[in-house]
């Protein structure tokens, strides 16, 4: 089994095909939140920590944690925010950000086994964020573009893929600690970015045999009733192979599907996580069996 390990200094998460779908809290990420990026930006972090809260007790296994805020010090930033989401919740943490000197200064506060996000497959920045993953001991993104962009072949995104794996090998990195991004287009632009995906996590799952991740709402970017799609997107994702996803747990409706599809799917073991968390209390001196108190019609 393809296992990425994850670990907060308490708690420890596996990314794996096998193992539940691994949900990561979207929502700490100031890119179109201004309210959060000022409140960041001036040292302000009750919002991130009422966040982190807030997404764990929804269901997220994992919380991405971002600091791209114009103009500011990203890289004291991002350190701030992980030291105060850390102090709050105990699950690992994606560390997000295109700067080299944020993602260190966060990889350096971080206690734990903490996910990358990310590279690209462009061999500049290969070399620039692989050795940094290498010496924190991370696991790391790949997302499936390089300097050509994004390719509409989804081949050609698992050839992109490939050489991530391969190049992130060169540096002592294992297979299983990169979790390729396939990159998912808007549905409304693209008309079967959905099959694409399946098709292509279906193969990085059964030849480069690594774990899957990715931004689950960029395919209904633009259209009406976004959460329907999105609901029916990650139980598909999930059946074609996709082993976790980047998203907004409190969207309830959403959790609801993705716990569905590790029950279909089989890594629900006996339903347990669902009865866990759906079964209805049963009131003191109650019955579970429906109706028992009920009063006989005559």
């Amino acid at each position: 089994m393809t296992a990425t390990i994850l670990s907060s200094a308490k708690q420890e998460v596996t990314i794996g095909f096998e193992q539940p779908f691994v949900m990561i809290g979207e929502r700490i990420n100031p890119t179109s939140r201004k309210i959060l990026a000022a409140e960041m930006k001036v040292g302000d972090y009750s919002r991130v920590e009422a966040d982190a809260i807030a997404q764990v007790s929804a269901g997220a296994q994992m919380l991405d944690v971002n600091a791209g805020i114009p103009l500011a010090d990203e890289p004291a930033i991002l350190a701030e925010a992980i030291r105060r989401v850390q102090s709050v919740v105990d699950v690992p943490l994606c560390i997000d950000s295109s700067i080299i000197e944020a993602l260190e200064s966060g990889l350096a506060v971080y206690q734990g086994r903490a996910l990358v996000n990310s590279t690209t497959g462009e061999t500049e920045v290969l070399e620039r964020v692989l050795p940094l993953v290498k010496k924190y001991e991370a696991a790391v993104v790949g997302i499936s573009n390089d300097e050509t962009g994004i390719n509409q072949n989804p081949n050609e995104r698992f050839n992109v893929a490939k050489k991530i794996v391969e190049h992130a090998a060169d540096y002592g990195i294992k297979p299983q600690d990169v979790v390729v991004d396939p990159l998912i287009m808007p549905i409304g632009v693209v008309s079967q970015a959905g099959n694409q995906v399946f098709d292509l996590v279906r193969k990085l799952r059964s030849e480069l045999k690594v774990n899957t991740t990715c931004g689950a709402s960029n395919v209904s970017f633009g259209l009406p009733q976004r959460n329907g799609i999105n609901n029916a997107f990650l139980p598909m994702s999930i059946v074609a192979g996709m082993t976790s996803a980047i998203v907004n747990p409190l969207h309830p409706e959403l959790v609801q599907a993705i716990r569905a599809a590790d029950v279909l799917t089989g890594v629900d073991d006996g339903c347990s996580s669902w009865i866990l968390n759906y079964k209805k209390p049963v009131a003191e001196g109650g019955s579970t069996r429906e109706g028992r108190h009920r009063r006989r019609r005559t």
